[in-house]
This record gives C-alpha cells, sequence and structure tokens, in this order.
C-alpha cells in the first residue's frame, strides 16, 4: 500500500498538466500513487495523461465517458485510491519540491501510538493541514496571510472546537491530508456544482478527532490570468446556496456539532456576500435575485445575534446597494481627504526645513542609518559603538524603523522617519553615518560630512553598472541613486578592488577612505571562543562543527527566491556532529522562501534558521565553514581565516543577470562546486579545509583583505569626527566625477 494516493482531475489545462503531474513524479519522496481523472477533457489533457502512465507505473488514468465537474470527478478517483492518506491536487497546481518528505514526516511526527483502528502500529492524524502560496500569471508569488496560524496551532493533533481559528485558513480541498480510512468511514464524498469545497472541507475539519499542521509551502496555487471557474461569470455562483444546505444537514445531522450552527451561519453570510460583491461572478441582472436567495437561507438559518457587517442581509437589496454606494463615496472623500492633508503636511515640512537650515549646524551631533533604518547593525553600528567611546561628546541619534525600535539596545538615542524629531536632528546635525543613501528630501548642508560604509564588498554589478543590466534594476531609479550619492563627502573601502567599483558604479565626488570595514574589526580581533556564547544562544550542542549556508538572492526569477541546495539532506548528508546554520539574504525575509520548507525544518530542529539574527558578524564567528553561492558574506569572512565552499551551480545565470565585476569560480576563496553531488562529496572527504583550500583562500584574503586590520571604526572617528592624523593602511584617494569605465581601473 502507498503511503500517498494523489487524485487529479483533468479538464482543459493541457498547457499546465505536465508540469503538474512533473511536480508529483519528481518528489524526493516516491512512494505515492497518482489518478488521474480525465473529465472527458475536449483537449490534449487525455494523451498528455496516458503518455504519463505509459512510462511511469504510479499513474494511473480514468477516463471518464462524460463531463461531471470537478467535484464528481475526484469522486470517481477515490475507489481506485490504495494509499494510507489522500491528497487532492487540482491539475494546473503543483507540488513544491520536497513538499511530500515534508508531509511524511509531519504524519510521523504526529502519530497516535495506538490509533482508533486498533494496536496495528501508529495511526497518523485524520487530516494534515498545510501551506501554499499562490503564484500569479505575471510571475508573482504570495504566501498564504494567514500561515501563522499554522504555526501556532503546536507541535500535537487537536479537535477544530479546541482550535476553532484554523477554520479561518481558506476552506478548500486541495490544501490538507486526508487519512483514507477516516474518509471512508465517515463516507464523505463531493457534491455537484461550484463551491464543491465547502460541504467537503466543513464536515471534514468537524468531524476529524486528530487534526495537525505543517507550516511550509506545499502547493503553489496558479492564479491564472483566464479559466479560472470561479472567476467566470456565469449563474453557477448560486451553487454556493445549495452548498452550505449542505453543510447545515450535516450539521443537523450530528446533534454534537450543534454548536457551530452560529459560526457556520456566519461563515455563509460572509461567502455569499464575497461573491456578490466581486464584479467578474455573476451578471448584473441577476444579482438581486442572488442577493434574495442569500438573505431567505440566512434567516432560515439564523440561531444568535446577527453581526454588525451582515445585518444588510436582514433588509432588502435596494438598501444594499445604497449601503454598498455609500461605502464607495465615503472611501473617495477619505482618499481624498488624505490627498489633501498629505500636501499640507509637504508644505509645512518644506517650511519647517527651510526655516530649520538658517540654524548653524551641531558639530556634537551624528545620525546614523543602516539597512534603510533597521537598527544599530554593520559599518555604521560599529562607527557608532567607536564614536561613543573615542568621541564621547559628539551625541549620536538613530533613524529607526517604528517597528524596529523595541529591538535597540539600551540607552540608544533614536527617532523614527520623517518625524518632526527626524527633521530637527537632520536640520543641524554635522556628520551621517548610512551604509544606504538617505532620502532624497534630506538636503545636504554645507559643511556637514556624509560618511558611505557601503555595505561590503561588491561582486555583483551596482550603480551606475546597472544600467546595462535592465531585469536587475528593475524596480531602481539608478539616475536618482547617482543623485544621491552626489551627497556623499567619503566612501569607505575595504580593499583595492572596491575602490575600484566604488569609483566606477557611482561616478560623483567624494573621498575614498581606505579604513578596511568597520562591522569586520570584530572577525579580525576574534578569538577562538568569541563565537560559543553565539552557539549557545542557538542551542547549538557543544563539540558540533557549525556550517553556515548563506545564499544570496537571484535577479533572474521573480521575488529573488530559488531553493539552490535541499536543505534537510544537506543536513543529513553532514551526519552526526554537524549542525547546519541557514542565514537567507535580508531581501527575503518576508516572502515565501522561509515557508517554503526552512521554518519547519527549523522547528523539528534539522536545521537552525539564523535568517533573523540582527548581526551576521556573530553568526560568522559561531561558524567553522561557510557555504555561499555569491554572497558578499565571503569577502568578510574571509578575514576569518577558515574554510569557505562556494556553491556555484548557476554562476552562468546569475553572472548573466545580474552583472560580476570578476570571475569567482575562477578567484575563489576555496573549493568550487557545481553540484550538490560535488558539495556532499566535498565534505564527506573532508577536502573542504585541505591544503588547496588554504591556499586558495590565502590569495584571495591578501586581495579582499588588505585594508582590514581591526581598527576601521576607530579609524573613521578619528580622521573624519576628531581630525586626527591616523596612519591606515594605505593613504586615501580624491575620486573626481568619473565617465563611465569598461574594465577596473583608477582613475
Amino acid at each position: 500500500m502507498p503511503r500517498f494516493s494523489i487524485i487529479v482531475p483533468v479538464f482543459r489545462v493541457q498547457g499546465f498538466l505536465r508540469e503538474c503531474l512533473d511536480s508529483v513524479l519528481d518528489q524526493s519522496y516516491t512512494d505515492l500513487e497518482v489518478i488521474a481523472v480525465d473529465d472527458c477533457s475536449p483537449d490534449g489533457c487525455g494523451a498528455i495523461l496516458d503518455e504519463y502512465a505509459a512510462r511511469d507505473p504510479r499513474v494511473r488514468v480514468l477516463h471518464l465517458p462524460r463531463n461531471v465537474g470537478l467535484g464528481r470527478a475526484r469522486n470517481a478517483g477515490m475507489p481506485f485510491a490504495g494509499g494510507e492518506f489522500l491528497l487532492f491536487l487540482d491539475s494546473d497546481d503543483t507540488l513544491t519540491p520536497g513538499a511530500l518528505r515534508a508531509v511524511a514526516d509531519r504524519l510521523d511526527e504526529t502519530a497516535a501510538p495506538d490509533g482508533p483502528d486498533g494496536p496495528d502500529g501508529p495511526t497518523g492524524p485524520d487530516v494534515l493541514v498545510f501551506d501554499y502560496a499562490r503564484t500569479y500569471w505575471w510571475g508573482g508569488t504570495r504566501r498564504n496571510v494567514l500561515a501563522h496560524l499554522l504555526s501556532e496551532a503546536g507541535d500535537g493533533t487537536f479537535r477544530a472546537v479546541e482550535r476553532p481559528e484554523i477554520l479561518d485558513l481558506l476552506m478548500v480541498v486541495w490544501n490538507k491530508v486526508y487519512r483514507r480510512e477516516f474518509v471512508e468511514r465517515e463516507g464523505f464524498t463531493f457534491p455537484p456544482g461550484y463551491y464543491e469545497d465547502t460541504p467537503w472541507t466543513f464536515p471534514v475539519m468537524l468531524s476529524a478527532d486528530r487534526i495537525a499542521t505543517l507550516d511550509r509551502i506545499c502547493l503553489n496555487y496558479r492564479q491564472r490570468r483566464q479559466g479560472n471557474i470561479l472567476s467566470t461569470t456565469s449563474r453557477k455562483h448560486f451553487d454556493i446556496h445549495d452548498q452550505y444546505e449542505r453543510v447545515f444537514a450535516f450539521v443537523d445531522s450530528r446533534p454534537e456539532l450543534a454548536r457551530w450552527r452560529p459560526y457556520l451561519h456566519r461563515k455563509m453570510g460572509e461567502h455569499c456576500l464575497d461573491i456578490l460583491a466581486k464584479p467578474d461572478r455573476l451578471p448584473a441582472s441577476d444579482k438581486g435575485e442572488f442577493f434574495a436567495r442569500t438573505a431567505a437561507l440566512f434567516r432560515e438559518h439564523r440561531s444568535g445575534p446577527v453581526p454588525p457587517e451582515l445585518r444588510v442581509l436582514l433588509g432588502g437589496y435596494t438598501r444594499y446597494r445604497a449601503r454598498r454606494q455609500a461605502a464607495r463615496a465615503g472611501g473617495e472623500l477619505v482618499r481624498r481627504g488624505q490627498q489633501v492633508r498629505s500636501a499640507a503636511v509637504t508644505r509645512s515640512k518644506r517650511g519647517w526645513s527651510a526655516a530649520h537650515g538658517l540654524r548653524p549646524l551641531d558639530p556634537g551631533l551624528a545620525v546614523y542609518s543602516a539597512f534603510s533604518h533597521r537598527g544599530v547593525l554593520g559599518d555604521p553600528g560599529a562607527v557608532y559603538r567607536a564614536a561613543r567611546e573615542l568621541a564621547p561628546h559628539i551625541r549620536g541619534v538613530w533613524v529607526v524603523r517604528a517597528d524596529q525600535v523595541a529591538l535597540l539596545p539600551p540607552g540608544v538615542e533614536h527617532v523614527t522617519p520623517d518625524s518632526l524629531d527626524y527633521r530637527r536632528v537632520t536640520a543641524r546635525a554635522t556628520y551621517f553615518v548610512n551604509n544606504v543613501n538617505w532620502p532624497g528630501s534630506l538636503v545636504k548642508r554645507e559643511g556637514s560630512v556624509h560618511i558611505h560604509t557601503h555595505q561590503g564588498t561588491p561582486l555583483k554589478y551596482m550603480g551606475a553598472d546597472l544600467l546595462g543590466k535592465p531585469g536587475a534594476r528593475h524596480g531602481f531609479d539608478v539616475p536618482q541613486m547617482l543623485r544621491r550619492a552626489d551627497r556623499w563627502d567619503y566612501s569607505l573601502v575595504a580593499n583595492r578592488h572596491s575602490e575600484l567599483v566604488w569609483d566606477r558604479a557611482y561616478p560623483c565626488h567624494f573621498t575614498s577612505l581606505r579604513t578596511g570595514s568597520p562591522r569586520n574589526d570584530l572577525l579580525v580581533r576574534a578569538r577562538p571562543e568569541d563565537g560559543l556564547r553565539v552557539r549557545a544562544r542557538l542551542g547549538i550542542p557543544a563539540g558540533h562543527r557549525v556550517v553556515l549556508y548563506a545564499p544570496t538572492r537571484r535577479d533572474y526569477v521573480r521575488g529573488g527566491h530559488l531553493d539552490r541546495v535541499d536543505l534537510a539532506r544537506f543536513a543529513d548528508d553532514l551526519g552526526e556532529g554537524h549542525t547546519l546554520v541557514v542565514r537567507l539574504h535580508p531581501s527575503l525575509v518576508d516572502g515565501p522562501a522561509r515557508g517554503a520548507g526552512l521554518s519547519e525544518l527549523h522547528r523539528r530542529g534539522v536545521v537552525v534558521d539564523a535568517t533573523d539574527e540582527p548581526h551576521v558578524e556573530e553568526l560568522m564567528l559561531a561558524s567553522d565553514v561557510l557555504v555561499t553561492d555569491y554572497s558578499a558574506l565571503l569577502f568578510d569572512y574571509a578575514n576569518l581565516d577558515r574554510p569557505i565552499v562556494v556553491h556555484a551551480d548557476d554562476w552562468g545565470a546569475y553572472a548573466a543577470s545580474r552583472g560580476a565585476y570578476f570571475d569567482i569560480t575562477a578567484d575563489a576563496p576555496g573549493h568550487v562546486t557545481r553540484s550538490y553531488e560535488e558539495l556532499a562529496r566535498l565534505f564527506a572527504s573532508g577536502a573542504w579545509r585541505d591544503a588547496e583550500s588554504a591556499r586558495l583562500r590565502a590569495g584571495f584574503r591578501a586581495r579582499f583583505c588588505a585594508f582590514d586590520d581591526g581598527r576601521a571604526a576607530e579609524r573613521v572617528v578619528r580622521t573624519l569626527m576628531l581630525g586626527e592624523h591616523v596612519e591606515g593602511p594605505a593613504p586615501s584617494v580624491q575620486v573626481p566625477a568619473q565617465a563611465e569605465h569598461d574594465v577596473l581601473t583608477s582613475s
């Protein structure tokens, strides 16, 4: 008996069907069967299914003699299912890589040692709910906004009455796995018509004794430009009333479920009003009738107080339309009012800034920001700490986003962007320290000193060099970026390579200051015991070898995220005595990347997700080896003189889409791997830390760590804030406004 029976109803999806089937059959977990139901599809779907069945014995095809619709096509497939668990996959959707492995592991984790069927071994939960992401026809991806409910449900199993919020998730059939014995025992089937998921999902969820959740994106829910059944204008949307009648009939047949009637009554009202409000669902001439049927059903099943937002169903359609028109008119008035207020505030700010701009600069005031106002981080953070020690008379004020204020260290003076306090300090500060550009509204005053620290040594194209890479500069206004860079007085560099790149990428007037990278002072002065505290905080067992995996974003895929390494497999291949620590690129923190498996692996203790750790320098100190692709971290990490592995399986695509200043695979700081198999063999053999690795690293360090001597932050403060002459690793260079360069040469 296979573990999973995956039932795929198929109708008019020939353009998407192969991708759907491949996403299942290419899963790393192979204990499965596919039951594909050809719902008398008039296109080439039937032939495609037969082709797959001929070459893979796990695929079984049913050709129905007539079209029966989505729900009944699923019903046709269920009697042929022999798996322990059922999964229903729509034929234009896809499973994500590793999804079934994650589902299987979670089922094992939540299995009861002695289930209701007797002592025949562990019994899995009745239902496992997993996460999904919407993938749009134009290339965008958006994770389920209620994904947090999956993690908040805890590690064990529960009933819906214990966690009713689980029903707030999208009530569809395809984001769940069902124990087949449970489905057959309860006699669950799909009804005909639109919204067939509704009378399946509510009864299933309310009847299940053991529900588990998996906080991982296991399915990509395709949002097609055209062809989505529910986005078709039709009277078939009236089916929603019959579907809820079936739900209420099921609840009425089970007295123990009577408590759910008020909840289902509210859900029904919300669902029907949502359909009515959508412009593409109902013919305009039928909307009044739809409202009347909804109102009648709402009154029939009323079982308690009516929420204010649903009281419109107690009146007539004319009243409903009047309220909708009033709401739209009110919304337009609010929008116009906001525009007027915004314009008035802008004029007020300009007048205020102009008035305060007449006051002299304060030589004892420095303003700092890092990573778009995220906190005391990076190079600006290192300069700030050095200034507090060496120049305590200079008051340091940080610009920090409101949502990051709670994370600031104690005693840090701060202002929020665009606040009155922000305008006060930026109008009079002498020193400005940042690793990104200040907003265009900040006017550089004569006598102020703007210090730009950058964000590390550049491998990928930056600044003006992006003009030749339209995909990489999507969303970036390069001319505006350069106008803001015109405010720089000093550009800090850690090596000659960076100096040449900034000269080329930012053709502006500034002095290139060969200070070294302030944030790398910590790495240069590192002691063997410095990483122990971080290891303890992350829960890494004593004596473990720590592998830090830090991939960068890709410009050739929308959203920037692309799984290049199977993290569960890598952690397993590293073996006992190893801990795999994963650090995603900061731009991927809020996207679907972590939901694609990282969060779940972290919860299970397979890997450590350190993406939220604010100070990446501490992660580097805590690790024994860095595995990365093209992240700028490799330049910083080289200061530790610890092994670095470059995993460059897509270097050609990356370099072509983003642009690179040199070939990292030819001038690498350690061994280069071009496939996962090479990466696994490198660690299994121990070659990742051999003599050749040390030789490559030594040459890389000589080139890219030349100015890092552990005194960079001190050098910045003494030179630029205290006016002292400090010997540096190399003399500074004045950079004039530059024309474009074809190669990296000094000016």
